[in-house]
């Protein structure tokens, strides 16, 4: 009786977070470069004396699909995308350093490259500042060249401005943060990487795959409502046995 009442109630708890994160992921189906949150659980004694028969169900991972989401084509100066493995570093509000697949970059009052975000997006150097309503052009390894505004009928005229600082640290090493960028579980920072290329002009979009995210909400609304049932089961049992048990008195 106890396995049953301590298995089916963190069951349904687990299985309210797991709705949790589902309806994280869906409200994040559009977010560029978004990585879906994946969960997974089992199943753990409580230990204790005089309770070896409990066990309780917990959330053991609380993991990223870092699978590639689609390429979709802007045609905007200040859009990138990271093909295949890697991050674009970023500054976080703390001075850190953080990582990211969403390349909607924009220019910030003070001229910073900046994600949509707010974050500054990192250089060899430090952020990268461009001049205010400069074109600007972004190669496959993350050089940033600005054409002057007073030079645009002149398009051979260019400085280099930065170069993005592109990584690749191991998936295993990262971790989500509440702000939805990406850390190195150990607080450091990732060395570039040279082999991490961008599209310019394009944006990778979430990796959430929309009908998947409603089955498994389906399921486990469903799972949720089994586990409710044999709580119910559970106490009518007792009932059931505290009615033998007066009878025998």
């Amino acid at each position: 009786m106890d396995r049953l009442i301590y298995v089916a109630m963190t069951g349904a708890t687990q299985t309210m977070s797991q709705q949790a994160s589902i309806a994280h992921n869906l409200a994040n189906a559009n977010t560029i470069g978004y990585k879906a949150v994946s969960n997974s659980f089992r199943a753990v004694p409580v230990v204790g004396e005089g309770s070896p028969t409990r066990a309780f169900v917990v959330d053991s991972t609380v993991g990223s699909s870092f699978a590639p989401g689609s390429i979709q084509t802007t045609g905007r100066s200040r859009d990138v995308a990271v093909q295949g493995a890697g991050w674009i570093a970023v500054q976080t509000k703390d001075g850190g350093e953080a990582y990211t697949r969403d390349g909607n970059l924009q220019q910030s009052s003070s001229g910073l490259l900046q994600t949509r975000n707010g974050f500054n997006v990192m250089g060899a150097n430090g952020p990268i500042s461009i001049p205010v309503e400069a074109d600007i052009t972004i190669a496959k390894n993350g050089w940033v060249t600005v054409i002057a505004a007073q030079a645009r009928m002149m398009p051979q005229t260019v400085e280099p401005a930065g170069r993005i600082k592109l990584v690749n640290p191991p998936e295993k090493d990262l971790v989500r943060g509440d702000d939805g960028l990406f850390r190195l579980k150990d607080g450091g920072k990732a060395p570039e990487d040279g082999n991490v290329a961008l599209a310019w002009g394009a944006l990778e979009n979430s990796n959430v795959n929309v009908v998947k995210e409603m089955v498994s909400m389906i399921s486990n609304s469903r799972q949720y409502d089994m586990q409710m049932k044999l709580l119910e089961n559970a106490k009518s049992n007792a009932n059931q046995a505290s009615q033998i048990l007066n009878l025998r008195g």
